[in-house]
Formats: structure tokens, C-alpha cells, sequence
């Protein structure tokens, strides 16, 4: 030891020294697993009861929690998921712009327009003309086609399996 000092070693077991407590990753878990149940049934309406059951804690921290790990509230998430879907029907069908629209969850033509807009930038219609079938491998086609939200710059969009780690008090 040059200089006189010797350094301490960490003799606690690697699983201890992460960065994410067990607790968080617990949580992370958990919402990941409500998050694909509202994948697997994004065109059915969205019950916060239910969802928050999957992932086995309350509705009000369930909202909070989903929140500050996606970036989006719940209703948001599920939104942006049936406009993605509605995106791919509107590119790659012949079906009319209201059959897609209750097909993706939607209740009426107007919220899904209005939504539509809001997150891809341009009316259903517009982007049917706008956009014909993509040739390229379904990867890139997800990764070029994902709508992002812009109307919330200090919110961050989620990918498919990405957790962010969240401090439960």
C-alpha cells in the first residue's frame, strides 16, 4: 500500500450493492406485469381497479406509481397503445377510419380523432394518405412508426420492457 493507506473492500454480496432496492424493483416488477395486461386488452375500456389488482396494490398508488416509472398515467399509456395499433390498421388495411376506431378500444370517432391528432400530429385520415404499407421488417417498422408525446416535454416516453426506478417513501 503506497501512501499508507489500504482500502476497504466491500465484503457485502453483489445483489446488495445495486443501485435499485429490492422493494423498487419489486414495484418495477409489478407494474410491468399490469402494464402487458393493458397490452393484451388495450381495446377494452380501462378498468384502474382491475389493472392496479394485477399488479397487487391500491388504484390511487397504482395511478402514482405507473406514473412516475412510464411517464404517462395509465389512460395515457393505454391511449397512446390504441393509437399505435389504429396506425398500423390505417397503413396497412382497406377497413374505414370508424371500424378501426372502435376496433382499438375507442367509444366515439371524435375522441379518437381528437386523440389521433394530438399524438400523431396529423387527423386518421390524413395519415391513411400520407402513409401506405411500410416494406421493411416489422423492428423497424415499431421503431419508426412509435408516437412519442410531445405535449409534455419534462414526461419520458417509455419502450417495451424499460423501468424506471422509482423511490417509495
Amino acid at each position: 500500500m503506497a501512501g499508507g493507506r489500504a482500502r476497504a473492500r466491500s465484503t457485502a454480496p453483489i445483489a446488495y450493492r445495486c443501485a435499485v432496492s429490492r422493494d423498487v424493483e419489486d414495484l418495477n416488477r409489478r407494474l410491468l406485469r399490469a402494464r402487458d395486461a393493458m397490452d393484451c386488452a388495450y381495446a377494452e375500456p380501462l378498468d384502474v381497479r382491475a389493472i392496479a389488482a394485477v399488479a397487487c396494490i391500491s388504484e390511487a398508488h397504482f395511478s402514482r406509481s405507473f406514473r412516475a416509472v412510464f411517464g404517462e398515467t395509465p389512460h395515457r399509456y393505454l391511449q397512446r397503445r390504441r393509437v399505435e395499433r389504429s396506425m398500423f390498421l390505417l397503413r396497412e388495411t382497406d377497413r374505414s377510419v370508424t371500424d378501426i376506431c372502435f376496433d382499438v378500444g375507442f367509444g366515439s370517432l371524435g375522441t379518437f380523432s381528437r386523440t389521433f391528432r394530438d399524438i400523431v400530429g396529423e387527423t386518421p385520415s390524413g395519415y391513411r394518405a400520407a402513409h401506405g404499407p411500410m416494406e421493411a421488417p416489422n423492428c423497424f417498422q415499431l421503431a419508426a412508426t412509435r408516437p412519442y408525446a410531445t405535449a409534455a416535454p419534462t414526461l419520458r416516453a417509455s419502450s417495451p420492457g424499460e423501468a424506471v426506478a422509482v423511490a417509495t417513501a
